[in-house]
């Protein structure tokens, strides 16, 4: 029986580069694989913005790839995700701020971009492989007694991604593998220095996109009032899409006896309500289009943490399933600035159970 394939996906950064050094160490035969979801036609203006970020001209970093390839010895090829990722990733992200909601791409991306569209097209290309890998800080095993997959944080909870994979179904999970879960970032790097990759010591990507926002939804300008919580008009903005739950900066408002913050958007009023810290904190959310790890949700009802972004700390909370799907979730404690738009990810311990989208 001949080595098990591996396609891996690389995108030019440390993590994925000792993904593919640990999998040939392995034994596997590695085959190296990079998405193309650059547009050049978005209206996007050049500068060091577009630098460490997902979402970058990709000259530079389908070079370093290639250069990664070469120094391992595997073989690679890149797979055009452009149509696709604009219309799953990009059109979704200028709709939920038009709705006045928050989104976070990373979520949609990484289950039916990097985990659906890339091995998919891949595969339609000819390529012949077993298992799918990424750079992902997360674990994956089967449960003895279910049969079904698990997804579990990293060991190395500072650099822990489950919150951003919980939209994985059990058929990717069982073709999935996570070399980095077991590992902590400075043996990430040693690991890419004992190969000789220049990469070792590149800087971590920090968003998928690292410019104004405003470049990408490129909206015109759509005046309307900013409102204290008991409706009384306090000033003017050009477009709801400019704020985000919690946001003090850059309101153009004085005068008050303490700190003032956006508390709610209101896409229907085109409203931004702003209030005081204490009005940031809520104990209930309700979250829909949701996706369960293991098909199904654990119960009608049960206790669980629950994570509203990816650096929030879990909170303690019941959850109760609606019929429709969707589910409340009740903590134990409020949490501050819970925003529509992000996502509910809930945790027993260290498995993640599924989770939502936060629609309030």
């Amino acid at each position: 029986m001949g080595k098990e394939t591996v396609l891996v996906g690389l995108s030019g950064g440390v993590d994925s580069a000792a993904t593919a050094v640990l999998l040939k160490e392995q034994g596997y035969r590695v085959i190296g694989a990079t998405m193309l979801i650059w547009d050049p036609s978005l209206p996007v203006p050049p500068g060091e913005h577009q630098k460490n970020a997902c979402l970058t001209p990709e000259k530079e970093d389908l070079s370093e790839v290639q250069s990664i390839a070469q120094k391992l010895g595997i073989e690679f090829l890149a797979v055009d995700c452009r149509e696709e990722y604009k219309h799953i990733v990009l059109d979704n992200f200028r709709l939920e701020y038009a709705c006045g909601r928050t989104p976070n791409p990373c979520v949609l991306c990484n289950s039916l971009i990097k985990f659906g569209v890339l091995p998919s097209a891949a595969a339609r290309q000819g390529i012949a492989f077993d298992k799918f890998a990424t750079g992902h800080y997360a674990r994956v095993k089967q449960d003895e007694k279910t049969g079904k997959y698990l997804l579990q944080k990293a060991v190395d909870l500072s650099r822990d991604q489950s919150y951003f994979l919980y939209r994985l179904k059990q058929e990717q999970l069982a073709r999935v593998l996570f070399p980095l879960g077991e590992k902590t970032k400075p043996q990430i790097r040693e690991k890419a220095r004992e190969a000789g990759l220049k990469v070792a010591d590149k800087e971590d990507s920090m968003d998928f996109y690292c410019g104004d926002y405003n470049d990408l939804l490129n909206f015109p300008n759509k005046p309307g009032n900013l409102v204290s919580l008991d409706g009384k008009v306090l000033g003017k903005h050009t477009g709801i899409w400019n704020y985000t739950i919690g946001k003090r900066k850059g309101l153009g408002l004085s005068g008050f006896p303490e700190p003032m913050y956006v508390v709610k958007i209101d896409a229907v009023k085109n409203q931004v309500i702003i209030g005081p810290k204490s009005a940031l904190y809520n104990d209930t959310l309700r979250a829909d289009n949701v996706s369960w790890i293991a098909g199904e949700p654990p119960a009608k009802q049960f206790d669980c943490e629950v994570k509203i972004r990816n650096l929030h700390h879990p909170a303690r909370a019941h959850i109760t399933i609606n019929e429709d799907n969707s589910f409340w979730v009740r903590f134990e404690q409020p949490q501050l600035s819970i925003t529509a738009g992000q996502s509910a990810v809930l945790y027993d311990g260290d498995t993640v159970l599924g989770g939502g989208m936060i629609d309030l």
